[in-house]
């Protein structure tokens, strides 16, 4: 990798790779996982609308990195990741029908897609977070 790393790329990786590794609960314990998140989503507390801005402004960041002049392969993750999550963050909050029954069948404990939905997320965490710590080790190295 050459160029310019922002200091917010590893960050980045690192706290998108965190989140998604949380998902291992949803392997050992189904049941209190799908509770838990669609508790959050059904009552929309405090915690859903810090995770919703938190997520909404890594996304924002994520894209203002993209568009800048440099952009080597994993940039391209804040254009498509980061678009993606934004439209799920729109799509949850405008109520969307369709996305709603999405989310829940994502959350159905009895899902014959279970293992393999959160398996992968959880895979995409542990990538994302070891690819934050590359960055993060470059970041540090790199005299700027």
């Amino acid at each position: 990798m050459t160029g310019k790393i922002f200091w917010i790329e590893p960050l980045f990786f690192l706290l998108f790779g965190v989140f998604h590794l949380h998902r291992l609960w949803a392997l050992i314990d189904r049941v209190t996982y799908a509770d838990f998140w669609l508790s959050i989503l059904d009552e929309k507390n405090g915690l859903y609308f810090g995770l919703m801005g938190a997520l909404a402004l890594l996304c924002v960041a994520g894209l203002w990195v993209f568009f800048q002049i440099h952009r080597p392969w994993w940039r391209w993750v804040y254009l498509a990741g980061g678009g993606y999550v934004l439209f799920d963050l729109a799509a949850i909050a405008a109520g969307w029908d369709v996305w709603d029954s999405l989310l829940r069948w994502m959350f159905d404990v009895d899902n014959p897609t279970w293992n393999w939905l959160w398996g992968g997320f959880s895979l995409l965490g542990l990538l994302s977070l070891l690819f934050g710590v590359k960055l993060l080790i470059q970041k540090l190295n790199i005299k700027e």
